[in-house]
């Protein structure tokens, strides 16, 4: 038998118009293989002669098994020591082999895009591009709507690092969305169904901080980034798109991106790359429906007059060496205070 290479030459050799001698000499065949190919359809099936396999006669056991099991699954080698109180001699791996063809397909999760109306979402992230000393982020926050993005590279993601990355936003935007939705930073929720199933505790500095700009925080699903899938992928596209770019342009001379550099160089990307392509999803320019969603955003308040809370101390300065008191100043302190 030909291998489905040879039966396609032959067929294209006669339609080109060889006869079934040439064809025969020229691949070294006989006539009758020739005549085989070029009268039938398809390509040649190898068909393997079936073997008798020693988990034939396990096979109905097997399957009532697994059936009594579903939607749980039982361990091969779980089954493999009940065969074995029935006489199987085989091993795991043919049994293995069998549970494959047994075990239900899972199904991807149908992808269902969420789509807001303008000015209605905005979603925001932080992304960790370096860790170490010299760590690197990013603050990513896309218009639900439009799909225009901000992005600001930062060394850290504390409170006063997050706050000022929305304010700077929202003068890129030219306005602020009605809501912004979030994964389980530790800066935006404290204590996630706090107070009943999508009842979260909120960061109280945070909370001030979007009550004055007029926005409500919301959180995505736990373990499902898809929910904020738009800022998730433009997480992706930024890597590929700009930070790897960069990256690979610096460390031929020893360098590396900091925070000023990518800054300095991201805007730029922002305003002829990333809002000026047309959007794989909208079929649109993120820049031309800006101008469309600026107008159904909020106006900017003044300036957020909170104040973001010290963090506690983790211990105690130590006193400077000298600075005891001796003895007797602690005991007329006390005196003095029994006496009053």
């Amino acid at each position: 038998m030909l291998v489905a290479e040879g039966a396609v030459e032959i067929r294209v050799l006669s339609r080109q118009g060889k006869s079934i001698r040439d064809i025969a000499r020229m691949l070294k065949v006989s006539r009758n293989t020739v005549r085989r190919y070029v009268r039938s359809e398809g390509l040649p099936r190898y068909e393997r002669e079936a073997r008798p396999s020693k988990l034939d006669q396990y096979k109905q056991y097997i399957a009532e098994r697994v059936k009594a099991a579903a939607p749980e699954w039982i361990p091969a080698t779980v089954l493999l020591r009940e065969l074995r109180t029935l006489g199987y001699p085989g091993g795991v791996s043919i049994l293995k082999d069998h549970l494959a063809t047994l075990k239900p397909v899972a199904l991807p999760e149908p992808l269902i895009r969420f789509e807001t109306e303008p000015g209605r979402q905005m979603q925001a992230d932080f992304a960790t591009l370096r860790r170490g000393k010299d760590r690197l982020a990013v603050f990513i926050a896309t218009l639900g709507w439009s799909r225009t993005t901000y992005v600001e590279f930062v060394t850290d993601e504390r409170m006063e690092t997050l706050l000022g990355c929305h304010e700077r936003a929202f003068y890129f935007f030219g306005g602020i969305p009605r809501e912004v939705l979030y994964d389980n930073m530790r800066t935006v929720v404290t204590d996630r169904d706090r107070y009943g199933p999508g009842l979260h505790r909120y960061n109280r500095t945070f909370l001030d901080f979007a009550h004055h700009h007029g926005f409500v925080p919301r959180l995505c699903q736990p373990y499902r980034p898809r929910t904020k899938g738009k800022v998730e992928r433009f997480i992706r596209y930024l890597r590929a798109s700009f930070y790897v770019p960069l990256a690979s342009q610096l460390s031929p001379e020893g360098l590396k991106v900091d925070r000023d550099t990518a800054n300095a160089r991201v805007g730029t990307w922002l305003r002829e790359v990333a809002n000026a392509r047309v959007h794989a999803t909208t079929g649109e320019v993120p820049a031309a429906r800006l101008e469309h969603e600026r107008e159904r955003l909020q106006s900017i308040p003044a300036p957020w007059p909170g104040a973001i809370p010290a963090a506690p101390s983790k211990r105690p300065a130590p006193l400077p060496r000298g600075y005891q008191h001796p003895l007797r100043v602690y005991e007329e302190l006390i005196t003095a205070v029994e006496a009053g």
